[in-house]
């Protein structure tokens, strides 16, 4: 279920008969608990899931409304409009000087929808997919209903805040098994950023293995100190195997559209088509009018939105950063602020504490895996208004 998807009130039931193993054993989803609780409160501030409080800008919203009153309402291309791709090939030679052929793009439904593609088509049973974690739970979820088993490689928590990756640890954790390693690169919910050594580093240990390596670059437009966030795009060979995953959900307010593409070997092009053929045969035709719209006259948008983030990003680690408790960095990437709070032994239960106390909801850190006990992740790209709000009523609680 997506982060942003209303929580169901139905109690559940067994099925009439089992389903498989991978999907029977299915965690629920902590943020999800929390929400539950706070759904429908007058005094909620939600900052517990990836999105902003502002609408899609109109100029992406009419493109897609024309499209529909044009007739846009038909089967279409299964990897996307060729003039998306053409855009998104466009995109690419704007901010990493690499332009892809258009075999190698292909437009889906959804950033996760890409990843779940990427699973279908690598993933075999009793495989292991490494993950560098803490991470967003959709990505291994996707790994392990596809049968693999999931292997995390923590990220070294900093004591100033903040998070380290050791390449050692991660090459380690590869085994005759690995079949893929998962980075999210900037990372939610951290927001650490993996520089372009360590991606060198990272991708010459898949050449060298046989591993796939899937990256999901969805945040790369929110980073505070240079325009985009290194690419593997910028230094992998057309054949690598490499997969890189965005979504158009965060840099043009479009999270509900649920609308993504990835880049892939060109060799896979026709592999994709079918895979898309037979899982939603291709993304909303009248939508991807919209999404065609984001990339020819979103800059300035995307630039706006990154720029309110990062007045976000110091609103909260100003409030933050002097509480005792707290250990927080300023974050570097992404929009989420990760901090520890010192004693916190639940992080589940403190949140549910915090959101009955003070009416604001953050996500737990163990939904990110076992290394984010500890920590709670705060969404900071909501209005200024709302954080300040947020901030004023958190700090008695953290103290």
């Amino acid at each position: 279920m997506p982060e942003s998807a209303a929580p169901s009130t139905a109690s559940p039931q067994r099925p009439p008969l089992p389903l498989r193993p991978e999907v029977e054993g299915l965690e629920g989803s902590k943020i999800l608990e929390v929400w539950r609780l706070g759904f429908g409160r007058s005094d909620l501030i939600p900052l517990w899931v990836g999105e902003g409080d502002q609408p899609t800008p109109d100029f992406i919203g009419r493109a897609a409304v024309q499209a529909l009153h044009n007739g846009h309402t038909t089967y279409t291309h299964k990897r996307g409009w060729p003039d998306l791709r053409a855009a998104l090939a466009d995109y690419a030679e704007r901010h990493y000087g690499v332009r892809p052929v258009d075999e190698a793009i292909s437009v889906t439904s959804a950033g996760m929808n890409a990843i779940a593609l990427i699973m279908q088509a690598i993933v075999r049973p009793g495989d292991e997919v490494v993950v560098v974690s803490p991470i967003w739970p959709n990505a291994p979820a996707a790994a392990r209903i596809a049968g693999a088993q999931v292997v995390p490689v923590d990220l070294d928590p900093l004591p100033e805040g903040g998070f380290n990756l050791d390449m050692e640890k991660l090459a380690s954790a590869c085994t005759s098994a690995t079949r893929a390693i998962f980075v999210a690169s900037p990372s939610n919910p951290t927001g650490w950023m993996m520089e372009r050594e360590q991606q060198r580093q990272l991708l010459d240990l898949c050449r060298a293995r046989g591993i796939w390596l899937i990256a999901d670059e969805v945040y790369h437009r929110f980073v505070y100190d240079r325009a985009v966030a290194p690419s593997f795009l910028a230094i992998g060979e057309p054949e690598d195997p490499l997969f890189i995953v965005h979504s158009f959900s965060k840099s043009w307010a479009m999270t509900g559209w649920r609308l993504g593409w990835m880049y892939h070997p060109p060799s896979m092009a026709l592999v994709f088509e079918g895979l898309i053929e037979f899982s939603t045969s291709g993304a909303p035709n009248f939508l991807q009018a919209g999404a065609l719209a984001a990339l020819r006259e979103g800059e300035a948008f995307a630039a706006e939105i990154t720029a309110s983030c990062a007045t976000g990003a110091e609103i909260v680690h100003g409030h933050l950063a002097g509480l005792p408790r707290v250990t927080i960095a300023k974050p570097q990437a992404s929009f989420y602020a990760f901090f520890a709070v010192e004693g916190m032994r639940d992080s589940l239960a403190f949140a549910k504490q915090i959101l009955n106390e003070t009416g604001v909801g953050l996500a737990p850190g163990s939904a990110f895996g076992d290394g984010g006990e500890g920590f709670l992740r705060l969404c900071f790209a909501s209005s200024h208004e709302r954080l300040e709000m947020a901030m004023q009523r958190l700090q008695p609680v953290l103290r």
